[in-house]
């Protein structure tokens, strides 16, 4: 009969499926001053579904985050221009 593996064996595996890569950036909160990373932005979702050139305001900053909710965050940029959502990952932070 063929022995069943035991759960030591099997651990490494299931920690390496389900294991996230760390991230080295700060995470992103309500009221931090952000700007949008152009090559983040450029291959998305959300760029495909805009204008064909973005703004340049949206690259040079400084946004505020007004809402973060799941990956995504709702930003108002210091110009008379409606708030967006754009997800965490094309963001970066920029020092206040």
């Amino acid at each position: 009969m063929a022995e069943a593996p035991n759960q030591a064996d099997q651990a490494p595996a299931a920690a390496a499926i389900g294991a996230a890569p760390a991230q080295a950036r700060p995470a992103l909160k309500k009221g931090a001053l952000v700007r949008v990373n152009r090559q983040a932005y450029a291959s998305s979702l959300e760029a495909a579904a805009s204008d064909s050139e973005a703004p340049a305001y949206i690259f040079e900053g400084p946004g505020e985050i007004l809402a973060v909710k799941g990956d995504y965050a709702q930003l108002r940029w210091r110009r008379p221009v409606p708030d967006v959502w754009l997800r965490l990952d094309q963001l970066e932070a920029i020092a206040s």
